[in-house]
């Protein structure tokens, strides 16, 4: 009896310990199958780097340098600088390249040469890729899309170093510039404590980076005790166009500077003038600008050129006639960039500063007459544009409604506005 229960005992423990066996065994064999499972993936994601990611090797096109120079520093080979030239060639004239874009070479993870991309502008690609025999190349778009944007800042030494600190190009000052150039002289006029606010279209690539701007929608400039406000809207003629919330159009028969940015004025207009090198008095019925040699000179309105070339002590003149009887005078130009008879558009540069003629340096003498009889430009009142039409007043209200609120000052900038004293 005992011996049968002994039995019984021991053939339970047997079984149990195949049991435990066996599920050890199918534990095992299903590590087995994960970790062979890893290793296939791990292998497949191998096989896809070495296949698919490409590690870029960028630099930015030097002065004077040729297209197969920077491959060259980029490390390829004759052959592949040869072949890969000629076809770039065939998409894109290579004399088109210019200094500073960039120009990037993809290798996979092993050093194989996979693409060559040159950047031709903000919206297309020079795209270059190896073929069994050599290479094939075409121009790309590069894809973007368009957010709107608030960019807002605190002017201190200049309202381009102001919009750079706020992250942004200063093409944004640039475009300011012109919109408020009608009002003010964005030399002479801001301000250390000045606030900016604009409301822009962002082109953006996929990986998050500015490729351009489109649209400023609206605009605030705060200078002092003074707000200009811009809203884009449309003129009467459908064009686009800003005006003030009140409806005024900004745009003005001229602009406020005869400069892009202005300047100091070194001389201001007098009819009794002690003149530094013929040692008299006489009348400077001009306004004297302080520009380096090779500042862009911009014509204050639309119209017509009617003289250009070297007319004595006024050394390098351009000579521009406008309507309702006003006529400029752009004196000193170390070149002149339009001919006699030429139409330009308001903002137009037409010339650059020098010092030809009787000059002790480089300036721009700017003067302007009306009917004959040369004015004070400094104190000149600007004729406005027609301001909003009223049957698309409604229209313009919404404009309003949208945009404004969004200028609205942020707390930042209003704590950054009260901590500092603007300088006067």
């Amino acid at each position: 009896m005992v011996n049968r229960r002994l039995g019984i005992i021991v053939g339970v423990l047997l079984a149990a310990g195949a049991i435990v066996d066996g599920r050890a065994i199918v534990k095992r064999r299903a590590a087995e199958d994960e970790f062979q499972g890893q290793v296939e993936l791990a292998k497949a994601e191998g096989d896809r780097i070495r296949a698919e990611v490409v590690l870029p090797r960028a630099k930015k096109m030097p002065r004077g340098e040729n297209f197969a120079g920077a491959l060259q520093e980029l490390g390829l080979s004759v052959v592949e600088v040869t072949d890969a030239t000629a076809a770039a060639e065939r998409a894109y004239n290579l004399r088109q390249i210019r200094a500073g874009n960039a120009i990037t070479v993809g290798r996979s993870v092993e050093g194989a040469l996979r693409e060559i991309n040159y950047k031709i502008d903000a919206d297309r690609m020079l795209h270059i890729v190896p073929e069994p025999q050599g290479f094939s190349a075409e121009v790309k778009e590069i894809p973007t899309h368009t957010e709107v944007a608030v960019v807002s800042g605190r002017v201190g030494d200049s309202l381009f170093n102001a919009v750079e600190d706020a992250g942004e190009s200063a093409e944004v000052a640039m475009r300011m510039a012109q919109i408020f150039g009608y009002d003010m002289d964005f030399y002479t006029d801001p301000r250390r404590g000045d606030i900016f606010r604009v409301v822009l279209e962002k082109k953006k690539y996929e990986q998050g980076e500015t490729a351009g701007y489109g649209r400023i929608l609206a605009a605030e400039y705060v200078n002092g005790s003074r707000k200009y406000q811009a809203l884009l809207f449309h003129d009467p003629n459908g064009r686009p166009a800003y005006y003030t919330a009140d409806g005024k159009s900004l745009a003005k028969m001229f602009l406020r500077s005869p400069l892009k940015f202005g300047a100091p004025v070194t001389s201001h207009f007098s009819k009794a003038r002690f003149h530094p090198i013929l040692k008299t008095v006489r009348p400077h019925l001009g306004t004297d600008y302080g520009a380096p040699t090779g500042t862009p000179v911009q014509t204050i309105g639309s119209g017509r050129v009617v003289f250009v070339g070297r007319k004595g002590g006024d050394g390098n003149m351009v000579h521009v006639a406008h309507n309702n009887g006003y006529e400029t005078y752009y004196l000193h130009l170390s070149r002149i960039l339009v001919r006699a008879g030429e139409r330009v558009e308001i903002g137009r540069t037409i010339g650059l500063v020098g010092m030809t003629g009787l000059a002790t340096g480089p300036h721009l003498d700017f003067r302007i007459s009306q009917k004959g009889q040369f004015r004070n430009f400094e104190t000149l009142g600007l004729p406005p544009s027609d301001p909003v039409n009223k049957k698309d007043w409604a229209e313009f209200a919404a404009v309003c409604e949208k945009w404004l609120p969004v200028m609205e000052p942020t707390l930042e900038i209003q704590a950054q506005a009260g901590s500092k004293t603007p300088d006067r």
